[in-house]
């Protein structure tokens, strides 16, 4: 059995790393060309430091490139690829086809990006006769789709399994553009699909009890891992350039288990609720399966508002660990306090306790931590690890 690889975001070297720790086998970054313009993108001199920090690993770098270009760019971008093909990245991730020829004068394998929308397999043979040697499929794709691609084209998929989702074709909105001169064609998007709207009927304000919205849910495929799997798809990739480290490592680490558990014993395999409740509970909003399984009706969609609440069970990352003392160094990243049972969990760990000392930076006794990454020390009975994380139970 083929396992397919798992594929990462990464916004910063920071998420980089934990990404590659916790599980996956490759991670997709924003350079100068890319459609986080938000984010807080890779320079060159980064994008190095990455790609070799993955290499060492014996993992992969893709970065994006998938803006929709403008003449002006046009030599600028044709000088950045060259620089990517000397630092050794594994790929770059277009849309624009005009970047397939420029790609052409460098070693760099071409992936083409979800927002050329790739739904049928006429589409993937003319895209793979172009030069592209993966397609990332749009997020519209129902299974069935996808085996009559895979089956019919000969060329590496590679497919969403988990975050948001556009309310357009895989980000082919002109809303923000519209109202807000923001061009999410050109990285710039302001999530339009996530504000209130007034609705009206000609004239009149239609008034509900709650503001009238048309925002996607989230995407989670995580049940349905082992049916790709079968299907022999290449690469499984999970959205979130702009995520926080414990968002990526809790999805990543959550994904990496499924997978392997499923490829070690297939016949054997049942797939553990526990997860569901892990995924869920790190996000904001309501994840379902979309479009994979033909469920793409009203469910899918908020349409009377929502509630999207911050989630602040992440409380510390590991810094050091003493084993003669037990006591580990934590940067704090939300309140907790003496007695409060948490958990600590790495790229091979999982255990609970209750906090009994907690000291300050200078060993001094602590009762709470409240203060925005404060360094504190607490004594945990086992063994932790740098990088490992500390959450609420």
């Amino acid at each position: 059995m083929k396992k397919p690889e798992l594929l990462a975001p990464a916004g910063d070297l920071e998420r980089l790393k934990i990404a590659l720790l916790y599980g996956a086998d490759a991670v997709y970054i924003g350079g100068a060309f890319n459609l986080r313009a938000n984010a807080d993108n890779f320079s060159l001199d980064d994008i190095k430091k990455g790609t070799d920090y993955a290499h060492k690993l014996n993992k992969k770098v893709y970065v994006t490139v998938n803006i929709a270009m403008h003449n002006k760019e046009y030599e600028k971008i044709a000088n950045y690829l060259k620089n990517l093909d000397n630092i050794g990245v594994d790929a770059i991730i277009i849309s624009d086809p005009a970047i397939i020829k420029l790609a052409k004068d460098t070693n760099l394998q071409i992936h083409l990006s979800t927002q050329a929308s790739t739904l049928n397999k006429e589409a993937a043979d003319f895209w793979k006769k172009e030069g592209v040697s993966r397609i990332v499929l749009a997020r519209e794709c129902q299974k069935e789709d996808i085996t009559d691609i895979k089956n019919n084209i000969g060329i590496e998929l590679e497919v969403f399994i988990h975050g948001a989702m556009c309310a357009s074709y895989s980000g082919r909105c002109v809303l923000s553009n519209f109202l807000t001169n923001r061009d999410s064609n050109r990285g710039g998007c302001s999530q339009i699909c996530r504000w209130d709207f007034d609705l009206y009927d000609g004239k009149k304000h239609l008034k509900g009890e709650k503001p009238f919205t048309f925002c996607t849910k989230d995407l989670s495929m995580a049940k349905h891992i082992p049916k790709l799997i079968d299907m022999q798809i290449d690469s499984l990739k999970i959205e979130g350039r702009m995520r926080s480290i414990y968002y990526i490592a809790t999805i990543v680490k959550v994904y990496r288990q499924i997978i392997d558990e499923y490829c070690h014993n297939p016949e054997k395999y049942e797939y553990n609720l526990k997860y569901e409740d892990i995924l869920r509970r790190v996000a904001n909003r309501d994840s379902v399966t979309q479009f994979f399984d033909g469920n793409f009706g009203k469910e899918v969609q908020y349409y009377n508002g929502r509630q999207e609440i911050t989630n602040q069970d992440f409380l510390g990352l590991v810094l050091d660990y003493d084993e003669n003392t037990h006591l580990a160094k934590i940067e704090q990243r939300n309140y907790f306090k003496k007695g409060d049972k948490v958990e600590i969990f790495g790229p091979d760990k999982n255990f609970q306790f209750t906090i009994k000392n907690l000291y300050d930076e200078e060993k001094n006794p602590l009762e709470i931590v409240r203060h925005p990454r404060q360094i504190v020390y607490l004594e945990i009975p086992q063994k932790v690890s740098v990088n490992d994380m500390m959450k609420m139970c």
